[in-house]
Formats: structure tokens, C-alpha cells, sequence
């Protein structure tokens, strides 16, 4: 099995504390049920012992929560699971685009920490090919990797947590659409390397974000590559896929996801020929033919 050390809190507080780092605080636990949960209450109790940005992250993440109260679960030090207070401090009408942007820091992260061709899913997970090249119904040639979670809090605080699948064995995840780092072909994988490279691309982009007034389309990629909001289309293999999308209401809108609008809106032409601005949905990837998939 895949050696699983436990965090470095101090090469991790070097890294990533002022004045060096980013972070004015950082927390490194042995567990945590939820880091979300844990840095809200926290947050909520005392907002002057955590200033922004702040990171608490956990060694075992015993009572993960997903988007619509999906659970999420791993064996202890298997996976990389932190959340970052930060005040993202734009219009609110642009910040939908924030589960966005976290996903391409940890697009950008991946991609530079382990050289995987990871991609965005629409509208918060991060998958990776799959080594195998088997075909997934609902997800094709891609598997679920990173989950990310965004949760606001009412001073105009947010909460964004990630939680990444680092070093799980085939026979330790739930279901047959996720993966890891490691069965993906990562080799060596460092959980502290990667979580340096993650809030190191966050926060960039976030900075980005806020310089620009919240606009991704005039704000620029840090490394100066283009556009925020062209970044996250590219990233992303939902845009240019057929997609059945289960929307809140109960109902099934089918057709061809073309494009993200202003507000990061998934923008679907249905088969009728009208096109809509999804802003809530499960989305399924779907071949030409019928067939669930993802990227094809």
C-alpha cells in the first residue's frame, strides 16, 4: 500500500504563514468530522482569532459533506481535505463564479504538482482520466477526484472547502466513478506539496478576481495566459459536451452545453433550439448516441 505519512504542520506553517506565505493562520489537526463545518463554527464563535485568509486542514477527515448534503468519507491520511476562510470582497451577483475559480486553482495545482491532465467538471468537481481507460455510465473516460464545497458566511466571509482523493486503493473508494491521484499514476504524491500549490493558486486567483471588481472576463490568469473566465471554459469538459441536466424543479433539460455565462451559468442549447442558464443542476455528460458519458 501507498506509504501515508502524516502532514508536516511546521514545513506546512514555513510554506504558507506571512511573511512568507499567504496565510495570516494556519491549523493543521490529526481529525476533523468536517473541516467546513469546524472552520464555520469557528469563524462564527470568534471572527477576530481568524483573520483572512485562514486554512485549517485535517490529517483524517472522519464526516465529509459534498454539495446537497452528499457525504464523502476516507481512510485516514488518504486524502488532502482543508478549507480556507478568505472574503472574497466582489458584487454578489459574481460570486457564483467562486466554486469555479477554486476548482481551476486545484485544476492548476494538480496539472503542476503531478503532471495529470486534470479537467472541471460543472459546476465544483475536478477529474482525472482514468488510467484504465474503462468507460464509466454518467462519466465515460473520466473519474471523480476533488470535491469542493463553498459556504458563506454573513459578514461576507466564505468558507471554501476542497477535498482531494490523494493515495486510495481501488478496493477504499465508495464508487466505481472515483478515483485518485495515485491510481490515476501520480507517483510520490505529497499531500504538503500539493497543499502548498493549492492555496498558492487560490489565492492568487482570488486576488485576481477581487483586483477586477468580481468580472473573470477582464480579470487575468496569474501567470498572465488569459482570462479567468476563459480559463475555467477551458478547463472545463462539461462546455462543449451534450448534457441531460436534472434541474431542482424535477425536471430533465436536455441538449448541448455551449458556453458559461457572466455569472458563471452552465448555458445549454435544448433540443427545441432555445438555450437556458442552468444555475443549479446535476449534470450527466451524454454521448450522441444516449450513452452517459463525460468529455466525448
Amino acid at each position: 500500500m501507498t506509504s501515508r505519512p502524516p502532514l508536516d504542520a511546521d514545513a506546512l506553517a514555513s510554506a504558507l504563514l506571512a511573511p512568507r506565505g499567504p496565510l495570516a493562520r494556519l491549523e493543521v489537526v490529526p481529525t476533523s468530522g468536517s473541516t467546513n463545518a469546524d472552520l464555520l463554527a469557528a469563524a462564527r464563535s470568534d471572527p477576530d482569532a481568524w483573520p483572512v485568509p485562514a486554512l485549517l486542514v485535517a490529517d483524517h477527515q472522519t464526516s465529509g459533506r459534498g454539495r446537497a448534503g452528499r457525504t464523502w468519507e476516507t481512510p485516514a491520511r488518504a486524502a488532502l481535505t482543508s478549507s480556507l476562510l478568505v472574503e472574497p470582497g466582489v458584487p454578489a451577483a459574481r460570486l457564483s463564479w467562486l466554486p469555479l475559480l477554486v476548482g481551476l486553482a486545484v485544476v492548476r495545482a494538480v496539472r503542476r504538482t503531478t503532471a495529470i491532465d486534470a479537467v472541471l467538471k460543472w459546476p465544483n468537481d475536478v477529474l482525472l482520466p482514468a488510467a484504465d481507460g474503462v468507460v464509466v455510465e454518467g462519466w465515460g473516460p473520466y473519474r471523480k477526484a476533488v470535491g469542493i464545497l463553498v459556504e458563506g458566511l454573513a459578514d461576507g466571509r466564505a468558507v471554501v472547502g476542497v477535498g482531494v482523493n490523494v493515495s486510495q486503493e481501488a478496493d477504499e473508494l465508495p464508487v466505481p466513478s472515483a478515483t485518485s491521484l495515485v491510481l490515476s499514476g501520480a507517483e510520490g504524491v505529497a499531500r504538503g506539496a500539493l497543499l502548498v500549490a493549492q492555496v498558492g493558486e487560490l489565492t492568487r486567483i482570488l486576488t485576481a478576481w477581487r483586483d477586477a471588481g468580481g468580472d473573470p472576463g477582464s480579470a487575468r490568469v496569474p501567470d498572465g495566459s488569459g482570462t479567468l473566465a476563459s480559463a475555467v471554459a477551458d478547463a472545463c469538459v462539461t462546455v462543449g459536451s451534450r448534457v441531460a441536466v436534472d434541474l431542482v424543479d424535477g425536471s430533465r433539460l436536455d441538449g448541448e452545453a455551449d458556453g458559461l455565462g457572466p455569472d458563471g451559468a452552465l448555458l445549454v442549447r435544448g433540443d427545441d433550439g432555445s438555450r437556458r442558464a442552468v444555475v443549479a443542476g446535476d449534470v450527466r455528460h451524454v454521448r450522441a448516441g444516449g450513452a452517459a458519458t463525460l468529455g466525448g
